[in-house]
C-alpha cells in the first residue's frame, strides 16, 4: 500500500484541528479582539480560578512568552489583573476581573453552542468515542516525548 498524506493521522488531526479553531477564532476574535493563546489563557482562568503563568503553561502546554503576552493583552483589555504573592513576590497570581468573568460566560456559551455545530453530524456514541480517542492518542504522545 502506498503512503497517502490524507490518511495520514497527524496530518488529519492538524487539518482538523486547524479548521474548527479557525471557525471559533471567528467568534472570540470579532467579539472580544483577542488572539487564541489570550482565550486559552482567558478559559483557563475561567474554568480554574486564580492561577499563576507557569499553572496555565504546564494545564495548557502552553511557552511562557506566549501566556506573559496573552496575560498583558487581557490587563489591557480589563480582562484580567495580577496580583504578587505575599509569600514570594516571585510569583503572580492571575484572576479574572468582573468583565473578564462576563466575557468567559459569554465565550463559554458560544463554545458550547459551537461544539454542538461541530458535531450536529455525529452520534452520541461518536462524539464519546472520538473525545476518548484523541484523548488517549494525546496521552500517548505526551508519554513517548
Amino acid at each position: 500500500m502506498k503512503f497517502e498524506l490524507q490518511d495520514f493521522l497527524p496530518y488529519l488531526l492538524n487539518q482538523a484541528a486547524e479548521q474548527a479553531s479557525i471557525g471559533f477564532q471567528q467568534i472570540y476574535k470579532r467579539k472580544y479582539g483577542m488572539l487564541r493563546t489570550e482565550w486559552r489563557v482567558l478559559f483557563h482562568l475561567g474554568r480554574y480560578g486564580s492561577l499563576t503563568a507557569q499553572e496555565i503553561c504546564s494545564r495548557g502546554g502552553l511557552h511562557k512568552t506566549k501566556v506573559s503576552r496573552a496575560v498583558s493583552a487581557l490587563e489591557a483589555k480589563r480582562f484580567a489583573s495580577r496580583k504578587k504573592r505575599d509569600e514570594d513576590r516571585r510569583f503572580e497570581d492571575l484572576s479574572l476581573t468582573a468583565q473578564g468573568k462576563r466575557v468567559y460566560s459569554d465565550l463559554q456559551e458560544q463554545a458550547e453552542a459551537f461544539n454542538r455545530e461541530l458535531t450536529r453530524n455525529l452520534t452520541e456514541t461518536e462524539i464519546r468515542n472520538l473525545i476518548a480517542c484523541l484523548r488517549k492518542i494525546g496521552k500517548q504522545s505526551a508519554d513517548n516525548r
